[in-house]
């Protein structure tokens, strides 16, 4: 299963949001897109999802343009967690979750889930540590415990290409790890193909195959961590120093902020 975009640039209003951009997601492999805010990332992500529409360029889903597929067909295939997801009804979380499994019903009415259904919306619950919220109203839940709910849906579709927009917002630290520690899994064990926008540059070098830098729209540089992670290019897009060391458990890239002292003219302050 392959997710290609070819020379993708995408335009709002004579905005240019997305400018030429071309990617491919392979199985076994986590690419993450890291950028400023305003780069495009998050607008590149749902135009692969075949969301939002394309100036030019070609999205390819198996070798087939994904606007000839319906979206039954690209649900069972592609699994997205959105930085924000609408609840329009109260729903618990293991109703949240089952909903997953939707893409894959025989029918559509009452009782189309099947029990195979229900023991892999129980497995995800319990891989994302749910299971005891599982009778819990989603507008009940942290911000934290929400997110944690939206990956477990994403799961729990069994989709071989995984698109995830900011998927550890609004969780701690063990949360972060234990999550991309599931999406590191799903790529090894099931070769599924993973795409990761982030903001956080560490979690990037420390769980990516290939990172995709944007900027203003554009591709910067793409390439392995240790390639794409450098001062030199980091300040370039940053416009920050960062210091690069070699993180003292995996080896890879670890980037640390340096910030410059801010000067403050004496005279210029009031009293």
């Amino acid at each position: 299963m392959t997710l290609e975009g070819h020379n993708i640039t995408v335009a709002y209003d004579h905005r240019i949001a997305v400018a030429d951009v071309t990617l491919s997601l392979k199985q076994g492999e986590i690419t993450s897109i890291i950028g400023p805010n305003g780069a495009g990332k998050s607008t590149l992500l749902r135009t692969l999802n075949g969301q939002l529409p394309r100036s030019s360029g070609a999205v390819l889903l198996d070798g087939e343009p994904i606007e000839r597929l319906n979206r039954r067909s690209i649900s069972r295939r592609i699994a997205v967690v959105a930085q924000e997801a609408e609840l329009r009804f109260p729903v618990t979380v293991v109703e949240f979750v089952l909903g997953g499994r939707f893409a894959w019903a025989t029918h559509s009415g009452w009782g189309w889930e099947t029990e195979r259904d229900v023991d892999i919306a129980e497995s995800v619950l319990r891989e994302t540590e749910l299971s005891d919220l599982s009778a819990r109203l989603m507008n009940e839940l942290s911000g934290g415990e929400r997110q944690r709910a939206l990956m477990a849906r994403a799961l729990a579709t069994e989709a071989p290409i995984l698109l995830l927009d900011e998927p550890t917002a609004n969780l701690d630290l063990s949360h972060q790890a234990t999550l991309l520690s599931l999406v590191r899994a799903r790529c090894d064990q099931r070769r599924a193909a993973a795409l990761v926008v982030t903001h956080d540059i560490n979690l990037a070098s420390e769980f990516a195959d290939n990172i995709l830098l944007m900027k203003q729209g554009r591709t910067v540089h793409s390439g392995k961590p240790e390639q794409v992670l450098t001062p030199e290019i980091l300040h370039d897009v940053f416009e920050i120093r960062v210091l690069v060391d070699a993180h003292p458990v995996t080896g890879g890239p670890r980037i640390t902020p340096v910030h410059e002292p801010i000067s403050v003219n004496r005279d210029s302050r009031s009293v």
